[in-house]
């Protein structure tokens, strides 16, 4: 997935001011972190560019009263949301939908509306793809900045590869789940497909994670007062992200795909300045580096270190087969007509771009991107450079967004089969799969409070696990072509093959290249989460074997049974829990446990002035406890000869009339409740008394 780098965005004219973020950094401008003022202005004379922070008298004079300020609206706000649950959701949330309107024109997405939002995740990459690859080769000098050209047109190859092989899965599997839906189809053990949607369903998280942080890091970068509260900040878009998409597809289209489109624009705006100023300039000029010659140091493993990295810009490609259900009719053909255009304008501004990043001899500068570089030699630094900046800035955090349509989906798919709980398969509200875009904002909030929005370090973990599961989606292809042998199969085949060598390759580079950078956490985690998907569906199967019944032998019988109402004494809640009992049951006995003798006898002087409805035991606790004695009782009942097949416990339980007043009382009802089912085999039920005061 789109894994960012970090960017400063500044105010021109502003004195410097220290910055953490200011410290030498690594090189690669997706692996690492640094600082890359790509979003910055024209710094004023003497200026490095910075924004000015408020003043210390400004800040001296407001935290005393801000924190407080905050805590109590904080808590007023919990407190209207605890009260008023269910307008808040509705505001936030909107009205439920039913169940019919999932398949309703206006609740699904035209191709070209669909677009920009699942290519926001792989749209993004182009602007550092191409400098991902460069990067690797920038200790070779001048002579390797034509290799741009060669890297960058294998990688668009690789695009054609890979779009032609998911346009080929979506007509052969329309209900979409990309590599899973393959694999499961194509292999005839379930590992394959597990490791394919593990490795997606991680990769999601991460993308969220990063793509977040990094952009919350650009604020802080060009305003350092923000820079303590990055980690906040960082949850709280992943929120607003949630609630959005939790509102439906469809009104999220309507949020998140203008920002991708006017970055589209930008980048199209970028390639044809490039073209006109070529028109004017030539297509060979001062700046542009000699073609074709091999510079000294170049071996094969540091041109396929160059051609994985830019391959980084490929990562979220698999996003539209994992969401085909969400265009609308035909399924298949709106996701490919998204697929093909997506193809185009993908390749077209990756070539584009890498082509004009050579003709100006664009240099990899740790301090400033190449897409800042040549945007600053185009347009300088005014209006139209902020908008393409800006424009590049907002569509890094919207990378996350693309992630809230695929992760859910394929959640639910792998939910389905019996491999994840089911409760990922539950459709919320608004017809979206809510559990599963919770569990994915959940995740990702975890990380970046764990790693304090730090999480650069886990980008290489994003090529692995795609690249991978690209893989694992190719050789299931090719193994469907060969089995059925229809058609064009042996062109199919030859597809699919080129591009499983060329996947897996490009995962075992960076397996190899970035191990201690963080892609050995992959080794861990993806057979944990096999591992773990396995154990979910051997836990359903031995449900499924265990509650099967016979329909021809097994009916149901009738069983002896004692029902024992728990009492605390003579008043309204135990009337209200006997009339129950005496009306299902006409082997009824009252059970009392009592701390002391004079409450026991208490309690049997008030029993018989009631006229004893029914039988009354009493048990004494020295203990105190409830539990054991209770315990104890049903034992014996259960060893008496001829005694009851079944045991049918009684609980009253009075409900207050406000909530506040469940603070008030013992909730030994329940307590009694929980331990009963979890440790005997009887049926439990709660008798509820509502209070009226």
């Amino acid at each position: 997935m789109g894994g960012p780098a970090t960017p400063v965005i500044p105010t021109p004219g502003a004195p410097p001011a220290p910055n953490r973020l200011t410290r030498p950094a690594r090189a690669n401008p997706r692996y690492g972190r640094r600082r890359t003022p790509w979003l910055e202005g024209p710094p004023a004379p003497g200026s490095p560019g910075r924004c000015a922070e408020p003043g210390p008298t400004m800040l001296a004079a407001l935290e005393p009263w801000l924190h407080p300020v905050l805590i109590v609206l904080a808590i007023l706000a919990i407190a209207f949301a605890l009260i008023n649950f269910g307008a808040l959701k509705r505001i936030l949330i909107g009205r439920p939908m039913r169940t019919r309107e999932l398949h309703a024109e206006r609740n699904k997405l035209l191709w070209y509306v669909a677009l920009p939002i699942l290519a926001a995740d792989l749209y993004s990459s182009v602007a550092y793809g191409p400098e991902a690859g460069m990067t690797e080769l920038a200790r070779l000098g001048d002579p390797a900045k034509w290799l741009i050209l060669p890297v960058t047109a294998a990688t668009v190859a690789l695009l054609v590869i890979l779009i032609t092989s998911y346009i080929m899965g979506i007509t052969a599997y329309p209900n979409g789940g990309g590599a899973y839906a393959i694999a499961k189809d194509n292999f005839r053990k379930p590992s394959a497909s597990l490791v394919a949607a593990s490795a997606l369903l991680v990769d999601y998280v991460l993308t969220v994670a990063v793509s977040v942080s990094a952009g919350i890091k650009a604020i802080s970068s060009a305003y350092p007062a923000v820079a303590p509260y990055e980690t906040t900040l960082s949850i709280l878009c992943i929120l607003i992200i949630l609630v959005v998409n939790l509102r439906g597809v469809a009104e999220s289209a309507t949020v998140f795909a203008w920002p991708t489109i006017l970055f589209m624009l930008c980048m199209v705006v970028l390639i044809l300045a490039g073209f006109v100023d070529e028109g004017h300039h030539g297509l060979h000029q001062a700046a542009t580096p000699p073609f074709g010659t091999l510079p000294a140091g170049l071996t094969t493993l540091l041109a396929l270190k160059a051609f994985s990295s830019a391959c980084s810009a490929l990562t979220g490609i698999e996003t539209i087969s994992n969401a085909v259900p969400i265009f609308r009719e035909p399924h298949q053909k709106n996701a490919i007509k998204a697929y093909v255009a997506l193809g185009l304008i993908t390749g077209a501004t990756l070539l584009g771009f890498a082509w004009h990043l050579y003709v100006k001899g664009i240099s990899v500068d740790p301090d400033n991107t190449m897409l800042s570089q040549l945007a600053g030699l185009y347009f300088g630094h005014g209006v139209a450079y902020q908008v393409i900046i800006w424009s590049t800035f907002i569509v890094l955090i919207l990378a996350a967004n693309s992630t809230f349509t695929g992760f859910p989906q394929l959640a639910a798919l792998v939910a389905a089969d019996g491999f994840l709980p089911r409760a990922l398969t539950i459709r919320g509200d608004r017809l979206g799969f809510s559990n599963g875009m919770l569990v994915l904002a959940a995740l990702a909030s975890l990380l970046i409070e764990v790693f304090n929005a730090e999480t650069n370090a886990l980008i290489p973990l994003y090529a692995i696990g795609v690249f991978l599961s690209f893989t694992v989606a190719q050789i299931g292809l090719v193994r469907r072509w060969w089995r059925l042998r229809q058609g064009l199969w042996p062109v199919k085949l030859a597809i699919n093959g080129i591009g499983a060598g060329i996947t897996a390759l490009v995962a075992v580079v960076f397996a190899v290249t970035k191990f201690s950078d963080g892609a050995w956490i992959v080794i861990v985690v993806l057979p944990v989460l096999v591992a773990s998907s396995v154990a979910v569906h051997r836990h359903y199967e031995e449900i499924r074997k265990e509650l099967k019944i016979d329909l021809a032998a097994e009916r149901p019988e009738t069983h002896t049974v004692v029902s024992i109402v728990l009492v605390s004494g003579v008043h309204r809640v135990v009337l209200n829990t006997l009339s129950f009992a005496k009306s299902i049951h006409s082997n009824v006995i009252a059970l009392y446990v009592g701390f002391d003798d004079a409450s026991i006898e208490a309690m049997k002087q008030r029993w018989e002035a009631w006229g004893s409805p029914c039988k009354l035991y009493t048990l004494k606790s020295e203990y105190r406890s409830l539990l054991r004695p209770l315990s104890l009782f049903i034992q014996a009942l259960e060893k008496i000869e001829g005694g009851p097949d079944h045991v049918h416990v009684i609980v009253p339980q009075f409900i207050p009339r406000k909530w506040w007043h469940n603070a008030l009382h013992n909730q030994t009802a329940l307590l009694i409740r929980l331990w009963l089912m979890r440790n005997k085999d009887v049926v439990v039920t709660t008798v509820p008394y509502h209070l009226h005061r």
